[in-house]
């Protein structure tokens, strides 16, 4: 219906740029709506970012943080580990996971952009299990026996959310690059900070309706004392932990629904997209066939 925008409906010679708009600003709008849910898609996991930069620095103050006898590590120090990460792990994705990936799909990029963006999705998941079962034994340890455990015991999920940012972050940027009309790159790359954004966003809206939902007469909530002793901020790492779980199948919908543009990407097209293609081939060579065999005369 959005073609129709761009058809001239034959009363008026010189119709106005606002009933008629160009094949170019049709397209443009088109390619928008396609990626705008798998955009929403990536809010969830920027919320999980947030609570490393936050929540999880925190956890890291109620922790053990000495190294030696006159060293202690700053918790907000640790928000480098994704980024040391992805120093380390993308140039052994490009080396490594890339050509093996290249023998097993045939595609240049060894698997596609949608597909890298929802492994990062999937991953992202265990970070925030990670960090709830560590704020759990962390909790217990403090209360029962008042032993710090060591602030590297939340190293783990830093170390598994850098290796989703690696797939999520990167792959989302390389999906809107190629899945963009020319002019377009900047406009759709500014949707990934966009989402950053959102997230955190979200992630305060949560902490207020978790802090309300949760709070009663008697108990406050599980994030409202701003003592990790007493509130309950591994039942929230759950809560984000079955969202993210919850988004990620969301994303395999629209992932599955979505089909590439082949004259913008073509070595990266579904299967269904591909068998178009091959028929459109076909198609066109057997009318070249028919042309030769019988010339207009």
């Amino acid at each position: 219906f959005l073609d129709k925008a761009c058809i001239q409906d034959g009363t008026e010679s010189n119709e106005s740029p606002w009933r008629l708009c160009t094949v170019a600003q049709v397209e443009q709008v088109k390619i928008l709506i396609s990626v705008i849910p798998i955009f929403a898609c990536t809010i969830i996991f920027n919320t999980i970012l947030a609570q490393l930069q936050t929540f999880s620095v925190q956890q890291g103050s109620a922790m053990n943080t000495r190294i030696t006898k006159t060293f202690k590590i700053p918790p907000a120090s640790l928000q480098s580990i994704p980024y040391i990460m992805l120093i380390i792990v993308v140039p052994l994705y490009e080396t490594v996971f890339v050509p093996f990936a290249r023998r097993i799909t045939r595609k240049d990029s060894g698997i596609t952009p949608l597909q890298r963006v929802g492994i990062g999705l999937f991953v992202a998941t265990f970070s925030m299990v990670s960090a709830a079962l560590v704020e759990k034994k962390r909790r217990v340890s403090a209360l029962h026996s008042s032993e710090q455990l060591s602030i590297f015991w939340i190293a783990p999920q830093f170390l598994i959310f850098g290796l989703s940012e690696m797939f999520t972050a990167v792959g989302l940027i390389e999906f809107f690059y190629k899945q963009s009309l020319e002019g377009m790159q900047s406009f759709l790359t500014a949707m990934t900070y966009c989402s950053y954004s959102f997230g955190f966003y979200l992630s305060s809206l949560l902490v207020s309706l978790v802090n309300k939902i949760t709070s009663s007469s008697s108990n406050s909530g599980w994030l409202s004392d701003n003592d990790l002793n007493k509130d309950r901020l591994d039942l929230f790492y759950w809560l984000l932990a079955a969202l993210s779980f919850i988004n990620f199948f969301h994303y395999l919908f629209w992932s599955r629904w979505y089909s590439y543009n082949p004259s913008l990407s073509p070595t990266t097209t579904h299967e269904s997209r591909g068998q178009d293609l091959e028929s459109q081939s076909f198609n066109s060579t057997n009318s070249k066939l028919n042309a030769t065999h019988h010339p207009i005369s």
